[in-house]
Parts: C-alpha cells; structure tokens; sequence
C-alpha cells in the first residue's frame, strides 16, 4: 500500500488491494471495497502477477467478490490458486483457495457426486500436502454432500472432521462446522437441531462477512418458518424469520444472481403463513424462475418443494401441488439428492393415495 501511495500503480497493487480490501469490507463499504478490488484485478495485464496467483484469486474471488459476482465465478479461477499453489510451492495459499472452490461448488448447487468424487480425491492428494485444517475442512464439506446424496447411506466413510474446543471462541475453523451443520440438518428435516445450531452461527458470523453467514441466515429463515409452523418458540422464531429477510434484502442489493431468490423464497413462506394466498403463490413462482437464472438447481427444487407444500397443505390445490412437486423431483435428481428424491416421491405417493 505504501509503495502504491508514493510511487504509483506497480505489481505490488494489484495483490494488495484485493488483500486490504478483503480484510475492511462490511456490509455498509462492500460497494466502494468491490470497485477498488475490481480495479486492482484490471491491471493483471499490465503487470507479471503470476507468482501472485493463489493469494490475488483467494483475496478477491474468496473473500469479496461472491457479494456481487455468481459463486460460479469463482470457481474455476479459486481452482487455478490451488493448482499454481501447489506447482510453485505456496502450499498454504493454494490449500485456502481449495476450501473456497469446493464451498462455492456447493453454494452454486453443482453435481453433488461430481462434488464428492472431487472432495475424495483432494482427501487423497492431502495425503501428501499435509494439511490438518484442509482436510478437516475437506471432511465437514465430504460429510454434507454425503448426506444430501444419500443420508450417508452408501457414501459416507468412517473419517470425520474434528474442530477441536466447539465452545472455545479462538477456535476459528468452529464456524465451517456449525454452518454445515445447519445445511445438514435443515436439509434432512431436523429443525431443533437446525435452531440450535443456527443460534451458534449468528452468534460467530454477527455482521456476516462471509457468504456463509447468509447461507446460514437464509437456512435459519426458513427453519424459523418450519418452527412457526409447527408452533415452536414463536417469538424467537419470529426474529429469526425477521432478521433472515432483512440480510437477504440487504445481500440481494448487491447481488440479485445469488441472493435473490433466496429473499423470494422467504418472502414466500412469510405470506403462506399469513393466508396470503395470491401474494405466497407469485413470490413461490419469482423464486423458482431467479433460481433457475441463477443455474441453482437444488434451491429450484427447494422452492418447487415448498410451493408444492403449500398447495397441499394450506390451498388444498393436490393438483398444483402434484405439479410443482414433480419439477422438484427433475431438479433434485438433477442435482443428485437421493434423499430429497425420496422425500418427494413421498409427497406424490401421498397425493396419488388421496386422490384415488
């Protein structure tokens, strides 16, 4: 930054601008911090950053530029980092970009089994790269895609991430657990244990600074409706679902690709507990075409799932409700979620019995 100030744009901008800017961004600068970061990756062809790859693609593609770029977007360069990491001996930043590729891969809802022969043969390749927090990481992320493949049935295996202390607040890997805990938990129905671990994220992420604290609020959003629903800790559920939509709002003004059918599909459930009948079946329908935009097949298929829900169980409409849940059944199978094939088919058993 010095270098910069006193002598004008050189090399050494270029990495450190997205690296400064990766450490002060919050919601309320995330803009300005965006622009500086964005302008500093333009001069890539001005400069010879190559060495640079793993700490410039981790700064940018992991840590700022999923507010206003698709988690797809990240990918693909967050891949190189590691590759070049590795081949140029900066071990340690290459292994940081590899836990944001695979987290963007699952935030994007690519194959899950195209993920999980992924994550197995990064657990093979740290064999040699000895990394106790990477492969911790490479573990949570295997245990997550395992269950939504298959509730663990056939491709889980013994190994389990351990995160040491859970109640230790310098534990700083502690958060990637609670948050995966969650998306488990919240996808296989589990929705006290959901809340509970909910609960812990806000507690760490507070202000949010990482896509996963609104990957998070968003799964607590919608597990604060599944509690209401059911008549369970009704005010805390409340706030909950309350301060879930607020940073989803708040994400989606940057990002629309990645957060706004999010916001849609809980705008949604809102107004289907509030017998909005018009209202819920319109933000439904916007939350599937924005998913659908966006290319995330497993929240499309969510948000088919929860329409088909409502039509079941509170429009009393079995024929929408049929048809919304057999987009979800092509959009699970698409993604490769076993277990929420079988939930579906469920659901449409339950409506062919009723029916007949």
């Amino acid at each position: 930054m010095q270098l910069t100030l006193h002598r004008g744009l050189c090399e050494h901008t270029i990495i450190t601008l997205p690296q400064f800017t990766s450490v002060v961004t919050k919601d309320e600068n995330a803009v300005q911090c965006y622009r500086i970061a964005k302008g500093a990756m333009s001069l890539r062809e001005t400069f010879d950053v190559s060495a640079q790859i793993p700490e410039l693609y981790f700064n940018f593609y992991g840590r700022i530029a999923w507010r206003f770029e698709p988690f797809q977007a990240g990918i693909e360069p967050l891949r190189q980092g590691f590759e070049v990491g590795l081949s140029s001996g900066n071990k340690d930043m290459g292994l940081h970009c590899l836990i944001h590729t695979v987290k963007n891969a699952i935030f994007s809802g690519a194959s899950l089994k195209s993920i999980l022969k992924e994550i197995d043969y990064y657990l093979h390749l740290l064999k040699t790269y000895k990394s106790e927090v990477t492969n911790n990481f490479m573990l949570n992320f295997r245990e997550t895609v395992s269950l939504l493949i298959d509730n663990g049935e056939a491709t889980s295996i013994p190994e389990k991430a351990v995160f040491g202390d859970l109640n230790d607040p310098g534990n700083k890997p502690r958060e990637a657990f609670f948050h995966h805990a969650v998306i488990r938990c919240y996808w296989s129905g589990h929705s006290e244990r959901c809340r509970y671990y909910s609960e812990k994220c806000m507690n760490l992420f507070g202000q949010g600074g990482q896509p996963t604290a609104y990957v998070a609020k968003f799964f607590f959003g919608l597990n604060s409706i599944d509690l209401l629903r059911k008549k369970r800790h009704a005010s805390k559920s409340k706030e909950g679902l309350r301060k879930a939509i607020a940073a989803m709002k708040d994400a989606a003004a940057n990002s629309e690709w990645n957060f706004m059918n999010k916001l849609r599909l809980l705008e949604a459930e809102q107004q289907s507990i509030t017998q909005r009948h018009f209202l819920a079946i319109d933000l439904y329908d916007a939350s599937i075409q924005s998913a659908k935009k966006s290319g995330f097949i497993h929240e499309q298929g969510l948000a088919y799932e929860k329409a088909g829900l409502y039509f079941k169980n509170k429009a009393g409409n079995n024929e929408k409700a049929l048809e919304y849940f057999k987009q979800a059944l092509e959009c699970y199978e698409e993604w490769g979620s076993k277990m929420k094939v079988d939930f579906v088919k469920k659901e449409i058993d339950s409506l062919n019995v009723s029916g007949s």
